[in-house]
């Protein structure tokens, strides 16, 4: 019994607006709840729960809601959105948080941001656990997002892996948060883009532009081993220029912004999602302008080959991506 009240933490205070990791860090934390009253209670099922929303919270309720049951096994409380509490509402979570009851967990949620922010001071200084959900916004956050995933699985993969995933899947957390599970269940070893590529080779997009990704980078090796498996697994060549193309023109695009330009609105006038543009700056150096150009036009003449124009579609995309890295390492 003392060990479980031993593990229960009676305050957290799950901070911030990314929803994934507020719908986790809530989860975990309900878990770790229930199983400590649970053992503290002789092996029941963790006692009471609720589950309510800050504004519906009346004054006084918090204490009525933390007393202890007639049938005992404590209780465990989630008070969501505590930006929209009242303001006696308020004053009772951070009355609660400084002595809270010694048979159960009460579970906060607040969204961060300015309304209602010192209540967050208030409940960090009267002793609540904080877990920071912040709002991933850069290209960098969804990569350290995606290693830490890998991580947490028990798994490794390798820089190209997590970039040949966020290529694949996009930058939703949750559906990123899947893709690294199923990969960690489904496979063996160390994880590459290969697996990778293997794993979503039906995303016939997602592996024409690891093809383009791979080229402009100048990584001709890379890029036609992504070009061969993407042929050999039945993706259209017409795809694979297309993708040729949009990476091209988008080292044009983003090339000729400034470098200061907030990555958001970059992207939005570029026409790519806002986490490929920290990237496609990366993909950037080692090219002048009139290389992209060149390249550009590489790309429009296999693409007019792979619609009919003489040759095999195989041979004409080898040969632009060949071109394509070429003109990224020639002399300007």
């Amino acid at each position: 019994m003392l060990a479980g009240m031993a593990n229960l933490v009676p305050v957290t205070l799950v901070v911030g607006e990314e929803e994934f990791l507020v719908d986790r860090a809530v989860r975990e934390a309900l878990a770790q709840a229930r199983a400590a009253l649970a053992e503290s209670a002789g092996g029941s099922e963790g006692g009471d729960l609720h589950d309510l929303e800050a504004s519906a919270l009346g004054h006084g309720e918090l204490a009525s809601l933390t007393s202890p049951s007639l049938f005992g096994g404590g209780a465990t409380v989630i008070v969501r959105n505590a930006q929209h509490a009242a303001k006696e509402i308020a004053a009772d979570l951070t009355k609660y948080a400084a002595s809270p009851a010694p048979d159960a967990a009460v579970i906060i949620t607040h969204a961060g941001g300015a309304k209602n922010k010192a209540l967050v001071t208030d409940l960090a200084k009267a002793g609540a656990r904080q877990v920071d959900c912040p709002k991933l916004t850069r290209p960098s956050e969804r990569t350290d997002f995606v290693r830490a995933e890998f991580k947490r699985a028990g798994r490794q993969a390798d820089s190209e892996a997590v970039r040949a995933l966020l290529d694949s899947v996009g930058g939703d957390l949750r559906e990123l948060a899947s893709a690294v599970s199923q990969l960690a269940s489904d496979t063996e070893g160390r994880i590459g883009a290969a697996t990778v590529a293997r794993y979503y080779r039906g995303r016939a997009e997602a592996t024409g532009f690891s093809v383009a990704d791979h080229a402009v980078e100048g990584r001709l090796n890379e890029a036609l081993e992504q070009l061969r498996w993407a042929l050999s697994t039945g993706t259209a060549p017409v795809l694979i220029t297309s993708a040729l193309a949009t990476g091209v023109r988008l080292l044009g695009r983003v090339g000729a912004a400034s470098r200061n330009a907030n990555p958001n609105a970059l992207a939005a006038e570029v026409g790519a999602p806002p986490w490929k543009i920290d990237r496609i700056r990366q993909q950037l150096r080692g090219w002048h302008p009139d290389g992209v150009a060149r390249a550009l036009q590489a790309v429009a003449e296999a693409d007019a080959q792979v619609k009919g124009g003489g040759v095999s579609p195989e041979y004409a995309l080898e040969r632009a991506v060949r071109q394509i890295v070429a003109y990224r390492a020639a002399t300007r």
